[in-house]
């Protein structure tokens, strides 16, 4: 694995630019697998530099419920594993942008991880964070996924020690995510008080970028964080608009408003 890969790259361009990337993430197959494609299009041409695609299951444990409904809803409409790679796969060279799956261990796991490692890499995604997998229990997936270029993304939280920031730091590419505060994601009135503290600790030890989630909803959030972070990853504001738009012809278009105005911080620096 090299460090000549989609997401550092996106990385690198954001740093010659001197801002934060932009990554907002939305669960595939929410409301249906047509509509979501044509929000993660609508994602792209509204500034994303980046786009986390979540892979609905039937326990997503670490996500709070704007997007527990989101994966009910995809996972009511059909939505699975190997339709989010086919979605991925026949939008992946116009996006511009890299992809990376959100996804719950169980699923990979299911498909088998060289056969996922083969499928994901065929439909041009880059990496992959996998939320339930800590490092330590890692190293047949990641030389599955490094075998075959994807990135992987590893997560740290504001109670993380020095030793589990090295050992995230040395297990993850592309880029290391930073949970804000502890808990399930969802959009929150304020920011942690001392996230700015905590990001730039971890920041010092971390030989990667580090993006920054969960609770990030308002322009103003991703202004501040855009100021300590590599990356700005915004979710449940964005399923919020999926969920109260529905399927339909204005979808896409609510959905690129919000997305632009939340990146608006970053792109104006």
């Amino acid at each position: 694995m090299t460090d000549a890969t989609a997401i550092a790259a996106a990385f690198a361009a954001c740093r010659a630019s001197k801002r934060a990337a932009f990554i907002p993430f939305v669960t595939g197959g929410d409301p249906d697998l047509a509509s979501s494609g044509e929000v993660i299009d609508a994602l792209a041409e509204a500034g994303a530099d980046l786009i986390e695609v979540g892979v609905p299951f039937s326990d997503p444990i670490a996500d709070g419920p704007v997007n527990q409904r989101a994966a009910a809803r995809a996972l009511a409409a059909g939505a699975t594993l190997s339709s989010l790679l086919d979605l991925v796969a026949r939008r992946r060279s116009r996006l511009g942008v890299p992809v990376v799956l959100f996804s719950y261990f169980n699923p990979i796991h299911a498909r088998g991880m060289r056969r996922f490692a083969e499928q994901a890499a065929s439909s041009g995604v880059d990496g992959v964070l996998c939320v339930d997998l800590p490092p330590e229990e890692s190293a047949e997936y990641a030389a599955e996924l490094h075998e075959h270029g994807l990135d992987t993304i590893f997560l740290l939280a504001p109670t993380s020690t020095k030793e589990r920031i090295d050992l995230v730091g040395e297990s993850s590419t592309g880029f290391a995510y930073f949970v804000s505060r502890t808990g399930v994601t969802g959009a929150r009135s304020g920011l942690p008080r001392e996230l700015t503290r905590e990001v730039k600790a971890v920041r010092r030890r971390l030989p990667l970028p580090l993006a920054v989630g969960f609770g990030i909803s308002t322009p103003a959030h991703v202004e501040a964080v855009g100021r300590i972070a590599d990356g700005v990853v915004v979710g449940s504001a964005l399923v919020a608009v999926v969920e109260k738009t529905g399927a339909g012809p204005g979808l896409a278009k609510a959905v690129a408003a919000r997305a632009a105005a939340l990146a608006a911080p970053l792109r104006s620096r």
